[in-house]
């Protein structure tokens, strides 16, 4: 262990922000019966949906301007220290194979770097220029959008990246679980995601961590249905680069077109993995170019090419057979 500095002696106290204070529900943590304790987890961790609940307006809003950015060729960071880092980290690591995106399109910024996801690293989290130094080497730019992750609103490496984002006139999101009134950030758009104090004090991991990740998964999501990444509920960009993902796709290819397996497979295999393009094939009797060269007519958006085409997947579809994922 590291020893003491006293040089990290802050000049004002955290203990008013809300994720510092103590749950008067868990004062008594270390003598509960563990059938207690678990219980205890259990009920409080319905806070976390409260919270992102009563955010759903500032998420729509968010998710829409970060679409408009996207679509003119910008690209969604994610910036954070500590579990905060990290969520975002993971989040913007899940889209390149759940859309086929392009893994720079949507990326986590973690103070720290890599080695910062596997051993803590929260000393970095003190240095506001870090946070700006670490966008200017992804090569932020105007166009591109920030969203800020500081839990307790107060991490000065969170509010580098926001200050310089704003700079530029980039779209800058902040995400934290403390009123604003508390922790101000600059920002454009403002996410608080008010999760109340943690049963073990300070500890954000716990509901702030859990509203978090739901919110990004809100935002990133939602930011690919708008991309056209999403047709009804099936993740028609999916990447099938593994045997579980191209057993997805065949389901999708069955569930939306009717496609039996066997075809299915042949389908595939002439579109190159993607399930977008074998959809077309099949539903207009296309080629594999003549499918890739309508998708691109309508900016890789599958329904307004079917559109385009009269055609309507519903009269090819059928229940699925399939057994248990």
């Amino acid at each position: 262990m590291a020893g003491f500095d006293p040089s990290l002696q802050p000049s004002d106290s955290r203990g008013h922000l809300l994720t510092e204070q103590s749950n008067e529900r868990s004062t008594r943590l270390d003598q509960l019966e563990t059938k207690d304790l678990v219980n205890l987890f259990v009920e409080e961790d319905r806070r976390p949906q409260e919270a992102v609940s009563a955010a759903s307006a500032v998420l729509a809003e968010a998710v829409d301007a970060i679409v408009e950015r996207l679509r003119n060729g910008g690209r969604l960071f994610y910036l954070g220290a500590g579990t905060s880092g990290r969520l975002g980290v993971l989040d913007a690591a899940e889209c390149p194979p759940t859309f086929c995106s392009d893994p720079q399109l949507v990326q986590g910024v973690l103070a720290g770097g890599a080695p910062a996801l596997l051993r803590s690293s929260e000393g970095l989290e003190d240095l506001e220029e870090a946070g700006r130094a670490d966008l200017e080497d992804r090569g932020f730019a105007s166009g591109d959008c920030l969203v800020g992750i500081a839990a307790g609103g107060t991490t000065p490496y969170v509010r580098g990246g926001l200050h310089h984002a704003q700079s530029l006139g980039a779209l800058s999101i902040a995400m934290a679980c403390v009123p604003a009134e508390q922790a101000p950030l600059p920002c454009d758009l403002d996410i608080r995601l008010l999760t109340g104090p943690e049963l073990l004090t300070g500890s954000t991991r716990l509901k702030a961590g859990t509203a978090t990740k739901m919110a990004l998964n809100i935002l990133s999501t939602g930011v690919m249905v708008r991309l056209g990444k999403v047709y009804g509920n099936r993740m028609v960009d999916v990447s099938a680069s593994n045997s579980k993902l191209v057993d997805r796709s065949l389901r999708i290819l069955q569930d939306l077109a009717g496609v039996k397996r066997s075809e299915g497979l042949q389908l595939l295999t002439a579109a190159d993995g993607s399930v977008k393009t074998a959809l077309l094939m099949t539903a207009a009797d296309l080629s594999a170019d003549q499918a890739k060269n309508l998708l691109q007519q309508h900016d890789q958006q599958l329904r307004p090419a079917l559109l385009a085409l009269g055609a309507d997947l519903s009269e090819l579809s059928q229940p699925s057979t399939a057994g248990p994922q």
